[in-house]
């Protein structure tokens, strides 16, 4: 399809989510990583001074779902401060998809995201509809132990789900699915991850 061809001419910029990265100047590797304490799980490194996952720089993976299900658990890794104080409740990307056939995430797409704050690991439904950008908090999880995530394409609406408790966020793209590539973790905002972060992801077929 059209956008598929566009999709494989862009830069890295399709999965960055800060205006002020900068292309590498060589590809990464495209492998994953199993998790080496959570049998079954990918493990997504986000080094000390990078904003993007480890091998998903230039990972591109088309996508046409209906529900993302997937299980995800965070270490003492995830705690963090930012040089700002103000940056602190930015919210970082996890797992999710672009949408409505288009080559840019940041006009259709729908994702979870992710922060520390206030002593907490947080987790967000994180959307673009029309190129315009909307969150909502979902809950708190903690440290070391699986949060059963999912987005579910509805028609005119996405559901989060987060361990059981459902929350509906509306869908402007008109695709009968999810219908883009995947969104992998991503740090920021507006700073560089201050340590190595460890995320593991388990998706769940359906």
């Amino acid at each position: 399809m059209k956008y598929l061809l566009i999709l494989m001419l862009l830069t890295p910029a399709l999965q960055g989510c800060n205006k002020n990265v900068g292309a590498a100047t060589a590809p990464a590797s495209t492998t994953t990583n199993s998790s080496p304490v959570n049998a079954g799980f990918t493990r997504y490194t986000i080094e000390k001074g990078k904003q993007f996952a480890d091998s998903t720089e230039y990972l591109l993976s088309i996508v046409s779902v209906k529900k993302m299900h997937f299980l995800v658990i965070f270490d003492s890794s995830a705690i963090y401060q930012t040089d700002t104080a103000e940056n602190q409740h930015d919210i970082n990307k996890l797992y999710g998809f672009a949408d409505n056939n288009v080559y840019d995430h940041h006009a259709f797409s729908a994702r979870f995201g992710w922060n520390w704050y206030k002593g907490q690991l947080l987790l967000y439904a994180y959307v673009y509809n029309n190129s315009v950008m909307s969150f909502t908090r979902l809950g708190a999880i903690p440290l070391g132990s699986p949060a059963d995530c999912a987005i579910v394409v509805r028609g005119p609406e996405y559901l989060f789900t987060l361990n059981g408790v459902t929350t509906s966020v509306p869908r402007a793209s008109t695709t009968a699915t999810g219908a883009g590539y995947k969104l992998y973790p991503y740090f920021g905002g507006n700073e560089v991850a201050p340590h190595k972060i460890n995320i593991d992801i388990k998706e769940i077929a359906e």
